[in-house]
């Protein structure tokens, strides 16, 4: 005889009876562009070897979902004090239970909710949807920031995210595997980012285990991340180990580079404006300082050189789909003339060929 699912969920009771026995434990989650913590998710922790995800639907089964939401709720809350500066605290509610009585009340039970996430975990269809959003806003009202967990992952998530505009939505640890080597999860994970820009909200990826992923996400300029790969739960708030810094800032600045211009320079000589040019076009005329002040260009036609005007001219960490858009939009005379890299200074660093920067830009889509 098959047992029944509710026969080997664990036994909720005994834990309300004894909340000693649920623990809170706390992930990072990182700036990825500053390599810093700038906030932590609470978990909750039970004992034996069951999941979380188990406990709660065990509580759920036996009709004591609410009660053990609470109690999660008033141990996380209970930490925020201990929180670093500058940082927040996510806490997990579940959308159908945050305007229950037992909900309600942990919220309740500290004065303010400023420096707390409240992050929505569930994308189940919701009953009341207008009972959902009034008491987001009073959330809100309090201090809080609201959380869309698992976006991109069905139809009813991404219904919430369009009904809630949170300020933080979460991308799915689904999507966040194996980025790296699925064009379709990159491509997900651009458009989900790219709509959280549009409602003001901040794009958190969750479940980064791998530097291939961590890599992938600092390209695509994700502002947040957490996983194991940056930080375990703990239960102390921790800062990033050393080592996972250098990684996170060795991942930002390949990103910075890949999305440069800087890659893209091809070395050009020069000569003294005034003096007899010799030697094959390209050039580049420079002046006392090494300032670019005309072009020395072959006719594709007939193989003739001529002087052309410096039409564009951009620094080394200038954007490529930025540059190529300015290339195109000058007048039809030079549009496809080389563009002009230089150093702070002004000095002619190098030629950036148009066809360059449209086979970059197409590689990046």
């Amino acid at each position: 005889m098959t047992a029944s699912p509710s026969s080997v969920l664990p036994d909720c009771r005994p834990l309300l009876a004894d909340p000693g026995d649920l623990t809170m434990v706390f992930q990072p989650i990182v700036d990825l562009a500053a390599a810093r913590v700038v906030g932590y998710e609470a978990l909750a922790r039970f004992p034996g070897t069951a999941s979380p995800e188990v406990w709660f639907a065990a509580a759920h089964e036996t009709g004591v979902g609410p009660e053990l939401e609470a109690l999660a709720l008033h141990k996380a809350l209970a930490a925020r004090s201990d929180l670093p500066p500058d940082t927040f605290l996510t806490v997990n509610v579940s959308p159908h239970l945050l305007g229950s009585a037992p909900v309600q009340a942990a919220l309740r039970s500290v004065a303010d909710l400023r420096r707390v996430v409240v992050e929505l975990t569930e994308h189940a269809v919701v009953d009341d949807v207008p009972a959902l959003l009034r008491e987001v806003d009073v959330l809100r009202a309090r201090g809080a920031l609201i959380a869309l967990d698992d976006a991109g992952t069905g139809y009813s998530g991404l219904q919430m995210l369009t009904t809630v505009r949170p300020q933080l939505v979460k991308l799915d640890r689904a999507l966040v595997s194996d980025l790296d080597s699925d064009p379709a999860r990159l491509a997900l994970a651009e458009m989900v980012g790219d709509f959280a820009g549009r409602i003001d909200a901040w794009l958190l990826a969750e479940g980064v285990e791998t530097a291939a992923e961590l890599a992938a996400l600092s390209r695509l300029g994700t502002p947040l991340a957490q996983g194991w790969l940056l930080g375990r739960p703990a239960p102390e708030f921790r800062p990033l180990a050393p080592d996972v810094v250098r990684m996170i800032r060795a991942c930002a600045a390949r990103a910075r580079i890949t999305d440069s211009v800087a890659g893209l320079v091809r070395p050009v000589r020069r000569a003294a404006a005034g003096e007899p040019v010799m030697g094959i076009p390209p050039l580049v005329l420079v002046g006392p300082d090494e300032e670019p002040l005309a072009l020395r260009l072959a006719d594709p036609r007939t193989a003739e050189a001529y002087t052309a005007p410096v039409s564009l001219r951009v620094p080394p960490d200038a954007d490529v789909r930025q540059t190529l858009q300015r290339a195109l939009t000058r007048p039809p005379a030079q549009r496809f003339d080389p563009v002009v890299c230089t150093d702070a200074t002004g000095a002619v660093v190098g030629l950036l060929r148009v066809d360059d920067l449209a086979t970059a830009v197409a590689d990046r889509s």
